[in-house]
């Protein structure tokens, strides 16, 4: 039997995702150009999905995953994507609205530490020390 440090262990787990078989996740930022009128003093939807696209590489480097923006303006064809708009626009959901593969993760004032424990819950390992630039 070996025996394995929990970094050793960490290691090997995070080659195993860079090896690609962990499933590649993708989580969606819905919102709009409009501040949502209960949203004033908060960052726009773009903002966050700008603030996601430069904190998740830095928590999950090397493992795959993709952040993609959904404009609820524009026309959707997808038809998860348009029941998500959908419910937005009846005022069910708030944006921005971010959702990890189906599941609702976030919504008004998203918080990054609820976003890091679902995509932990999938599998994906966060860094044990901060990336420094």
């Amino acid at each position: 039997m070996k025996i394995m440090s929990i970094s050793a262990l960490k290691r090997e787990w995070i080659e195993l995702v860079r090896s690609d078989e962990l499933a590649q996740v993708t989580l969606y930022v819905f919102g709009a150009e409009v501040v949502c009128a209960s949203c004033v003093n908060m960052p726009t939807a773009k903002e966050t999905f700008e603030w996601l696209e430069a904190a998740l590489p830095r928590r999950f480097s090397g493992q795959p995953f993709q952040i993609v923006y959904i404009d609820i303006d524009e026309p959707q064809e997808d038809a998860v994507v348009k029941s998500f708009v959908d419910q937005i626009e009846e005022g069910e959901l708030f944006y921005p609205l971010i959702v990890l593969d189906g599941t609702i993760v976030g919504e008004g004032n998203p918080r990054l530490k609820d976003i890091v424990t679902a995509m932990k819950s999938r599998g994906y390992i966060e860094n044990e020390e901060p990336l420094v630039n």
